[in-house]
This record gives C-alpha cells, structure tokens and sequence, in this order.
C-alpha cells in the first residue's frame, strides 16, 4: 500500500473545501478512508490548519473537522533529527523542510503539495493531488 505525506497547504484545501483544489484531494481522502492508500501529516500541520481555518470557521467546527480527519491520516513523528535534518538543509522554508523531512521519516512515497516548487531539491516524488490521480490511470 502507498503511503502518501500531505502537505499542509493540501490539507487546507480539503477541509476548507477550496476551490478549485477540493475535488481532487477529496478523492485522494476518499482512496484512504477505503484504505487503498495510507495518509501521513506532521504534527505542526493540525495547529497551522487551526489556526488558518479559526478565521473562517468556529472552533467547535474546526476541531470537528480536524477530528474526521485524523480517522483517515496517521500523524509522524516529529522529533530532534527532524529538526537538526530541517535546520541545516538548505530549503528556503524552514516549515516546508520540517514537512519534507517527516515524509522522509515516515518513509512517505509521495509527497502531497500544491506547491511543487518549494520542494525543488527534493530526493522523492513531489506531487499536486490531480497528479497524483492522474498517476493511477
């Protein structure tokens, strides 16, 4: 089974039900919630979807939200190495390289984004969603 990491920026979409980017990660949620693949997201990517969604939405919708999703994404492992790995790798976001490498930890064969380019010096597979789906075919 493919074990897919989720951007943040991904994860935004889905719960917020972004246009135009909800469908195609909607479907990447639903191959999970049918186990067809595993989801993994860090840790630091629930309190950035909080605090996003917060100005948007009530913190009872927000949380319920956040706890449908945790049914279908296992949350890594940040720790120490991560950090030491993020602070000296040369990434122009130090977020982005905390996201990188707990997909790298959580030995994620894909890493979700919708941001390509932040990921440029990346080792593994970088894709959007629709990318991913397309991929399937």
């Amino acid at each position: 089974m493919k074990t897919l990491f989720l951007d943040t920026n991904v994860i935004i979409d889905l719960l917020a039900k972004r246009v135009p980017f909800y469908d195609t990660i909607a479907k990447v949620a639903t191959l999970a919630d049918e186990k067809k693949i595993r989801l993994v997201c860090s840790p630091i990517s629930f309190t950035t979807v909080e605090y996003v969604l917060r100005k948007y939405e009530t913190s009872e919708a927000i949380l319920s939200k956040l706890r449908k999703f945790k049914i279908i994404c296992n949350v890594c492992e940040v720790n120490e190495e991560t950090i030491e790995k993020a602070l000296n790798s040369g990434f122009a976001d130090f977020e982005d390289s905390v996201q990188y490498f707990s997909a790298i930890q959580s030995h994620c064969s894909i890493l979700i984004t919708r941001n390509g380019k932040d990921f440029k010096n990346s080792a593994g597979p970088i894709m959007t969603a629709e990318e991913y789906l397309s991929s399937l075919v």
